[in-house]
Formats: C-alpha cells, sequence, structure tokens
C-alpha cells in the first residue's frame, strides 16, 4: 500500500519518529510540496497526508486510486472533502491533540501584553538597570490579572481550558458558544451573548472554529465595544478578524493591545498592517507545536489509519 505525506516537515522537523505510520505501508515523506507538484507525488497513492497542502476537487479527479485523506491538524478546509466523499475518499482529521499548548499559549502572550518580560530583558541587557537610580524600573504599566474579566468566544475543549487556566489566576469568565454545556461547576463565570462579551471584558481571547458567521467577528464595529483598556488574543484562526480593522483600532487607541498567533493569510504578506500595528505582538502559528503536542498529534494520525484500514474509521469528518 502507497502512503505520500505531502507536506510533513512542520509536524516533523526531525524530533519525531514516522516509525508508527511506515509499519503501515510504503511510506513516502516530503518536507514540502508545492501545487505544482502534488498530482506527481500523489499518484498510485491510496493513503496521503496533509497538512497545509491543498486538496481540492482538481486534484482529487486525478488520484483514481486513492481512498483515505488523513489531515495532520484538527482543521480540514484544505481538502474538498464534498469532493472526496463524491469518489468514496474518507477524509480524518485530529482532534483534541493542542488543547493543553494552546491554553499554554494563550496565556503566555496574555502575559507578555501584561509584564512586557521581553522588553523589559532587553532594556536590563542594554544596561539600563545596570544605570538606573533606583532599585527597580518598569518601562511599561504592569497589569494583575486576578479580577479581571476574561471573554472566550468559542467555548470548546480549548475554551474550557482556557478557563480553567483563568481561574488559577482568580479572574472572572464571560463565554459565548452556540452550545452552551452545563458550566456550573465554575465559579465567577457567566454565558452572555456576544456584544456584552466585549462591552465587560477586559481581555478577549478567541477560540471558536471559522465559519461563515464567525468569519471578520473582530470587526471594526465590534473592536468598538471594547474597552478601551481591552487586550485581544486570538490562538484560533486569522480569518476571524479582519486585519485592517483591527490595525487601526491598535494605532487609534481603540484597544490597548493585541497579541496573535494566526494571521487571515499565512505567511503573512509584507503589506499586511498588523505588522506594523501598534501594541500588537506577533507569533508565527505556534501553539499547536509544543513537541508534546506533535507527538500525540503523529500519534493519533497513525490510529485514525490503523482504524480505517481494519474498516472501524475514527475522526471521519465527510460522513
Amino acid at each position: 500500500m502507497k502512503i505520500v505525506v505531502l507536506d510533513g516537515y512542520t509536524l516533523n522537523p526531525g524530533d519525531l519518529s514516522w516509525e508508527g505510520l511506515k509499519t503501515l505501508g510504503d511510506v513516502t515523506i516530503f518536507e514540502r510540496t508545492q501545487a505544482a507538484d502534488v498530482i506527481k507525488r500523489s499518484k498510485g497513492a491510496e493513503i496521503i497526508f496533509t497538512n497545509k497542502t491543498l486538496l481540492g476537487e482538481d486534484i482529487l479527479a486525478e488520484l483514481p486510486e486513492l481512498k483515505y485523506i488523513g489531515v495532520l491538524a484538527t482543521g480540514y478546509n484544505v481538502v474538498d472533502i464534498e469532493a472526496a466523499k463524491k469518489r468514496n475518499i474518507l477524509v480524518s482529521n485530529i482532534p483534541m491533540y493542542g488543547t493543553r499548548s494552546v491554553a499554554q499559549m494563550t496565556f503566555a502572550l496574555l502575559l507578555e501584553l501584561t509584564q512586557h518580560v521581553q522588553a523589559h530583558s532587553e532594556a536590563v541587557h542594554k544596561g539600563d538597570w545596570v544605570n538606573c537610580k533606583d532599585f527597580c524600573f518598569w518601562n511599561y504599566p504592569l497589569m494583575e490579572l486576578e479580577n479581571k474579566t476574561i471573554g472566550i468566544i468559542g467555548f470548546g475543549r480549548i475554551g474550557q481550558k482556557v478557563a480553567d487556566v483563568a481561574a488559577a489566576f482568580g479572574m472572572k469568565v464571560i463565554a459565548v458558544d452556540s452550545y452552551k454545556s452545563d458550566q456550573s461547576h465554575r465559579e465567577n463565570f457567566k454565558w452572555a451573548e456576544l456584544d456584552e462579551l466585549l462591552h465587560e471584558s477586559d481581555v478577549v481571547s478567541l477560540h471558536c472554529p471559522l465559519f461563515n458567521d464567525t468569519k471578520g467577528i473582530i470587526n471594526k464595529e465590534n473592536l468598538l465595544k471594547m474597552k478601551k483598556s481591552a487586550f485581544l488574543i486570538n490562538t484560533s484562526r486569522g480569518p476571524l478578524i479582519i486585519d485592517e480593522d483591527l490595525s487601526e483600532a491598535l494605532n487609534d487607541g481603540v484597544i490597548a493591545g493585541a497579541a496573535l498567533d494566526v494571521l487571515s493569510v499565512e505567511p503573512p504578506k509584507a503589506d499586511n498592517p498588523l505588522l506594523s500595528a501598534k501594541n500588537c505582538l506577533i507569533t508565527p502559528h505556534i501553539s499547536w507545536a509544543t513537541k508534546e503536542a506533535r507527538a500525540r498529534l503523529m500519534d493519533i494520525a497513525v490510529e485514525n489509519l490503523k482504524s480505517f484500514l481494519v474498516g472501524n474509521a475514527v475522526n471521519v469528518v465527510n460522513k
């Protein structure tokens, strides 16, 4: 059985092992694949794994032997799942592997906004503390999180884990989600509508999927509903935010700052306005990328394929 991994480098730049996958067939691993090479590299494959390499209807039409696509991520918009379904190609994804890592990154970003750790470290290394007349100094306002309100848009597994960490900091939690699960065990928690969350939150953190009704949910109108002192964090999907609107809001002081691990186009174009916006931290989509999370992803990908091969497919997204 021919198995092709189209873009394996991001998942495994060398610190993990492909051996589990190699026990299941004849595996060819490409670090990266350009669009023009997808069909050529995939010819004859019954199994394809992809992370961000697009598999549209035109490509699937050229791969008659293909039976299974494993998406090496939770989001599966890189595959035309309806076209795959028409051709009896099963598509699976990898849920839940990065919950802890994304929640951790959310607070890494928030703590950088509130404590400015890197900026103060750089100031010390430049000699500012050596030459300081006092025993300490700070170049930016410092904020304590206790009793602040975090508004979580999207309260699935990651949103709930973020709420757990927020509670440890003594924060109040407001959440918005289309499905209001039982959260009676939480103190200082309430469900709200979006407008209420935006008005009341000191921190707004995005953890919702990218759907038609969530695309551009952070826009000029909604940014104006936030506190001037509020921070925005996005570790979910870049297109949840309209880049130009957020850049304008940051530059005009509509909100105090933003920390983004995702952007609408990745890698970003050089003219993305957020790259030069005031008080905007940007990291290169690494919330998911701890070694522990990637190892879980690899293990789940292998188990997904094993289950498919014995006729008991799991994590199927195009039933």
